[in-house]
């Protein structure tokens, strides 16, 4: 399957239904947060490490091609690597967000433009441009190793990292989980309760006696 395939495929999901499916998957430290709600970011990552100065990510925004995310390990210092100039370059050259294991700055201008950034924190406060770091090298982001050419995908709840492999083994599934979810939210919406839409009775029943179940939806 291309990588398009997979985009176009993941931007109908969303991270609850695909670590439902998936519980091994790399999730970021929810500390990592998006800077504007509401919009998603998947691409292919291509990494920064960096402390403390945001000279290499400039460099990794000129390098970067189309579809990729920066994902910057700043190793979570609360100092600013990115802000509303880099979100700027990021839409002209068409890509899919910036990740920060620290900082960002500028957030009515990055919100005004609509761009997928998370961060750990919003400071005023930049890094200096003054020392080279590595770029396409593996970093540890909000807790987790990130290699150049996983995907990232990032919503509201927070930011996953998938391998292509582990994508493509959950993403029927997860598609699966959201159909079904949805058709019980529809329910909820008309009369059904919430135990109207579980096997919650007989689980809940099975569960007090030490028996296997598992709570599934039943519409």
């Amino acid at each position: 399957m291309d990588i398009q395939t997979i985009r176009d495929r993941l931007a109908k999901l969303d991270t609850a239904c695909l670590c439902d499916c998936g519980k091994k998957l790399r999730i970021m430290d929810p500390e990592i947060r998006p800077i504007t709600r509401g919009v998603k970011m998947i691409g292919i990552a291509h990494t920064v490490h960096c402390k403390a100065d945001f000279l290499t990510v400039i460099k990794a925004l000129h390098d970067a091609k189309e579809g990729e995310v920066i994902v910057i390990d700043g190793e979570g210092d609360k100092i600013a690597l990115a802000g509303e100039m880099f979100a700027l370059e990021s839409r002209k050259k068409k890509l899919g967000g910036i990740v920060i294991n620290g900082g960002c700055r500028d957030v009515e201008g990055i919100r005004n433009i609509n761009f997928p950034m998370f961060a750990k924190c919003i400071t005023p406060q930049a890094g200096t441009s003054t020392k080279i770091f590595k770029t396409q090298v593996q970093v540890n982001c909000g807790g987790v190793p990130v290699t150049p050419g996983d995907i990232i995908f990032g919503d509201n709840d927070g930011v996953i990292v998938m391998s292509e492999d582990e994508v493509l083994e959950i993403l029927d599934t997860a598609e699966n989980i959201q159909r079904i979810e949805e058709k019980a939210v529809k329910k909820m919406g008309e009369d059904k309760n919430l135990t109207d839409v579980l096997n919650f009775f007989d689980h809940y029943a099975k569960i007090s006696k030490k028996e296997e179940s598992q709570l599934i939806f039943t519409v």
